[in-house]
């Protein structure tokens, strides 16, 4: 009674296990192909959660294409179309199918590929053809193509340095506006800067970097000086210079608020300093009084004893 039991107890563990492992299996439509044929291959897993099929794994054997997972009630299929192009027996391996996190092993199948028997004695023959000339194509041109557009861009270049280009520059040596005084002028684009509101969108490097061309600019045209190519230290030692042999008209303080605003604009440059926005405001300021009261001296002439009798 107890090895009945027993025998009882262990047909139920094993069909309790059997009914929890999956079945995965391996089919193919056929086992024998023709060089070139085609056969299908279909893998299905009786598990529809936490399955991977990795990617099919071949010897002689290629893939002309596959098909997406498929479910079909409680079972995945996955479908492949095979051929093969050399003659010869060829197993498909073992696939390893992950389910749950646990691997399962496919069979591995037997495919036979055939060679296909030509009877020379049926094939037609035909008479031996004279060589046939080729189509002409791009190449038998380029060479060509390419020396008539060299020759064009010579012609094109002749043509823009020796008329365009004299005619733009007889165009611009008649001015056809009036330059602004440098006052006017540096006035003019500091209010042009005001309307743009580069700071405001915090796009202070490349406000401070037009505040001091501005400034730079006034002070070439007004001196007569490449202020726009001197540095900051150059600038100033420049100005001093001018204001110790008296040949400007300007104050120390001019001077002082000049320098503050080069050495503010150099900080923001190239030390990436951020000042808040008084101080921004405090700069524009600044700016515009540096323009208002820095000026050559005029120039008076002296009148002969001439003139002075007479």
């Amino acid at each position: 009674m107890k090895k009945q039991l027993f025998y009882i107890l262990l047909l139920i563990s094993t069909v309790s296990y059997a009914q929890q492992t999956p079945v995965v299996k391996a089919e193919i439509d056929t086992t024998n192909i023709r060089i070139g044929e085609q056969f299908n291959l279909k893998i299905s897993v009786e598990e529809i959660q936490n399955v991977i099929i990795p990617k099919l794994q071949l010897n002689g054997l290629e893939v002309v294409d596959s098909t997406k997972i498929d479910t079909v009630k409680n079972t995945l299929i996955k479908k492949y179309i095979l051929t093969g192009f050399d003659s010869g027996a060829y197993y498909i391996p073992q696939q390893q199918i992950f389910v749950k996190n646990q691997a399962y092993l496919t069979d591995s199948l037997l495919v036979n590929v055939a060679t296909v028997a030509i009877d020379t004695t049926k094939v037609k023959k035909f008479p031996i053809k004279s060589i046939k000339s080729e189509p002409y194509t791009f190449d038998d041109f380029k060479v060509y193509i390419y020396i008539i557009l060299a020759a064009l861009a010579i012609i094109g270049f002749w043509i823009y340095w020796f008329v365009i280009r004299k005619r733009k520059e007889e165009e611009e040596e008649t001015p056809t506006y009036k330059a602004l005084p440098p006052y006017d002028e540096a006035i003019y684009r500091l209010n042009e800067l005001d309307e743009k509101q580069l700071w405001q969108n915090n796009q202070i490097k490349e406000y401070y970097s037009e505040l001091t061309e501005i400034v730079r600019g006034y002070i070439e045209r007004e001196l007569s000086v490449p202020a726009l190519e001197k540095t900051t230290d150059e600038i100033l030692d420049m100005l001093k210079d001018f204001k110790k042999s008296d040949t400007i008209l300007t104050s120390q303080e001019t001077i002082d608020k000049l320098n503050s605003l080069l050495r503010e604009a150099d900080l923001v440059k190239f030390a990436k300093s951020k000042p808040l926005a008084p101080e921004i405001e405090e700069d524009r300021k600044d700016a515009e009084y540096i323009v208002a009261n820095l000026k050559p001296k005029p120039i008076v002439e002296e009148k002969d004893d001439a003139d002075e009798l007479e």
